[in-house]
């Protein structure tokens, strides 16, 4: 598979996109290195060849930082995972702007309020960053919790969407 990579600059830094061939984001993150965004991705679908170019969800991201909050809903994505897995990353679209959960309350909603630490993995196992946005989950006290582009990118994308 190939697939095309595109850098935007946004306030929160640099945010990388790999898309593939239909233009599902594949994993994105606030890095300008495509490699790390691709080592992101589940083995059975990791493209073999990335290039640069222009994808659609860059449009979308631009237009989420310009305040349009929900132009990030309708990109398309693609992931690969277990059952569960799958299940979380389509509940995670759900969760509002400015409505953050908790992982208690997002296990819950996955039908499995004693499986935290899962709804937990789940987040963290979350390629396409942003257009599946795990940054909505804290943990129960509030704290923020764990994010693999950086606490002070979830706080600030909390902070755009609480606004």
């Amino acid at each position: 598979m190939t697939a095309t990579t595109q850098t935007i600059d946004t306030p929160d830094g640099a945010f990388t996109i790999v898309a593939d061939d239909r233009g599902r984001v594949l994993a994105s993150g606030w890095t300008a290195d495509p490699e790390a965004l691709r080592a992101r991705i589940h083995p059975r679908i990791r493209p073999e060849i990335v290039r640069d170019g222009r994808t659609d969800a860059a449009s979308a991201a631009l237009a989420y930082y310009g305040g349009d909050l929900s132009a990030i809903d309708e990109v398309e994505v693609f992931q690969h995972g277990t059952a569960m897995q799958l299940a979380g990353w389509t509940a995670l679209r759900r969760i509002a702007a400015g409505g953050p959960l908790t992982y208690a309350e997002f296990a819950t909603a996955l039908g499995q309020p004693t499986a935290v630490r899962a709804a937990a993995s789940i987040c963290a196992r979350n390629a396409p960053a942003l257009y599946v946005p795990c940054h909505r989950v804290l943990r129960s006290d509030g704290s923020l919790g764990g994010f693999a582009w950086g606490l002070e990118v979830k706080e600030r994308l909390l902070a755009r969407e609480s606004a």
